[in-house]
C-alpha cells in the first residue's frame, strides 16, 4: 500500500485482481522460476493478469507474458529456459575480452577521461544475452512479442510492466503494455506506454557498472532495482487487490544475522554484495514491510474514512536457504578467467559472497536453485493455498 500518494484513488481492476511482482537478483531468477512452476503443477488454471518485473524479474514476468500456453506449461518453459542456460550465454567469458575490459577499466582511471577511445560500456560483454533472449522471446520485425499482444486481445492478460532506470535522466521509468492503462508519475519516478521488446528486458536487467547500460529511444538504462524505491508500486497502480511475489533473499535469524560474514577489513566481494543487496533486496522487503504496515491501518477504519486507498493481500516467498552460500559449492565450476578475476575481488573471503550469486549462471547452480524454489513451494503450500484458493485437479 506504501503511501497515499502511491495508491490509485481509482481502480478499473476486479475487484480481485492478482498481481505477480518480481525482483532482480541475477541468476538467482532460477529460483522465481522453480516456485513458479510449483505453484503452476498445484494451481494449474491459476490465471495472472498482472505482471511487474525488474531486472532477472523482468526476464520471467516477460517470458510469461508472451506465452500462449497454459501456465504449468508456461512455467515448464521458463524452467527450461533458465536450466539451458550458461555462462557463456549470458556474457563473454573469454579470457582476451575480459582482461581487456579490465585494463580499460584501468587506463580510463588514470589519463582523467582523455584515453579518446569509446568508453568501456560494462565490465562484462553481455552480448549473448541479448541473442539467448532474441531466440527465448519469439518477436516480429520491429522487436515486439506478438504472444503479449495476443494474451491483451484475449483477456488472459491485462497488462505487463517493466521498471528500469534512466541514466539519462535519473529517473524510475516503468514501462507498461496492457489495456486501458492509466499511467502515473511521481518524484523520480514515471510510467509509459510501450511495446515491451527484448531490448526493454535487456534494460531493466542491466547490472549497475557490471553489465552495459542499453539505449531504447533517445535515453541510456540500466537496472531497474536502482531508483525504483517502491518495488510494489507499478502492481498497485494497475490495479491490483493481491499481489503474490517471490523474494530470493534468505530470511535469517537474528542469530545468523548478526554473524560475521568476513574476518578483517572487508574485501571488494563483500562491498558489492552489500551494495547489491541494497540494489535489488532491501527495497522489496522495506516495501512490503510498509505495505502490511498500511494494511493494518486501513483495516482498522471504516470504508468511507480510507479515501479510495485499499486493502492489499500479499503473499511473499523466500528460500529456504542463503543462495549466497550456496553458490560457493558451485564456484570452483566456474570459467576459469572469471573464476580467476572473481576471486580477486575477495569472493572466497566472505562466507556468503551474494556477488557470485547474481552472476554465477552456471547448469548445476541454476538447477540447484529450481529444485530449491519447488522444494520450497511445497514446504509453504498451505500458505499458498490459503491465498490462491484450493488446488484445482485437471
Amino acid at each position: 500500500m506504501l503511501n497515499a500518494e502511491d495508491t490509485p484513488i481509482a481502480t478499473r481492476a476486479p475487484n480481485e485482481s492478482l498481481a505477480l511482482m518480481l525482483g532482480g537478483g541475477g541468476a538467482r531468477g532460477a529460483y522465481q522460476a522453480g516456485v513458479l512452476r510449483g505453484i503452476a503443477r498445484r494451481h494449474p488454471t491459476l490465471r495472472l493478469p498482472i505482471l511487474t518485473g525488474i531486472s532477472a524479474g523482468a526476464v520471467n514476468t516477460t517470458f510469461l507474458a508472451a506465452q500462449a500456453a497454459p501456465l504449468p506449461e508456461a512455467t515448464e518453459q521458463l524452467v527450461r529456459l533458465w536450466t539451458s542456460l550458461t555462462t557463456e550465454q549470458v556474457y563473454n567469458v573469454h579470457t582476451v575480452p575480459l582482461l581487456t575490459n579490465v585494463l580499460r577499466w584501468g587506463l580510463r582511471l588514470v589519463a582523467g577521461g582523455h584515453e579518446g577511445r569509446e568508453p568501456t560500456r560494462g565490465f562484462l560483454d553481455t552480448t549473448p544475452l541479448r541473442a539467448f533472449l532474441q531466440r527465448a522471446l519469439p518477436h516480429d520485425e520491429d522487436g515486439a512479442l506478438p504472444g503479449i499482444a495476443h494474451n491483451l486481445r484475449t483477456g488472459r492478460l491485462d497488462a505487463v510492466a517493466l521498471s528500469a532506470t534512466s541514466y539519462t535522466t535519473g529517473q524510475s521509468v516503468t514501462w507498461v503494455q496492457g489495456r486501458d492503462v492509466n499511467l502515473w508519475q511521481r518524484p523520480q519516478r514515471r510510467s509509459e506506454l510501450a511495446t515491451i521488446t527484448v531490448e526493454h528486458v535487456m534494460a531493466s536487467s542491466s547490472l549497475p557498472m557490471l553489465f552495459p547500460a542499453m539505449r531504447v529511444g533517445t535515453e541510456w538504462y540500466g537496472d531497474g532495482g536502482v531508483r525504483l524505491t517502491a518495488p510494489l508500486s507499478p502492481a498497485l497502480h494497475l490495479g491490483a487487490t493481491r499481489i503474490l511475489t517471490v523474494a530470493t533473499r534468505y530470511s535469517r535469524s537474528r542469530q545468523e544475522a548478526d554473524r560475521p560474514l568476513t574476518a578483517g577489513y572487508p574485501p571488494p566481494a563483500q562491498v558489492l554484495s552489500v551494495l547489491y543487496n541494497s540494489i535489488f533486496l532491501d527495497l522489496i522487503d522495506e516495501d512490503i514491510m510498509r505495505l502490511q504496515r498500511m494494511n493494518r491501518l486501513l483495516d482498522d477504519l471504516p470504508m468511507a474514512e480510507r479515501e479510495g486507498m485499499r486493502l492489499v493481500d500479499i503473499l511473499v516467498l523466500r528460500p529456504s536457504q542463503d543462495l549466497g552460500k550456496l553458490a560457493t559449492e558451485f564456484e570452483p565450476r566456474l570459467p576459469r578467467a572469471f573464476r580467476y578475476l572473481t576471486r580477486g575481488l575477495g569472493t572466497r573471503r566472505t562466507a556468503s559472497p551474494d556477488i557470485l550469486s547474481l552472476l554465477m549462471f552456471q547448469h548445476d547452480y541454476l538447477q540447484r536453485l529450481v529444485e530449491l524454489g519447488e522444494a520450497d513451494v511445497e514446504a509453504n503450500c498451505d500458505r499458498i493455498d490459503a491465498f490462491l484458493g484450493q488446488p484445482t485437479q485437471v
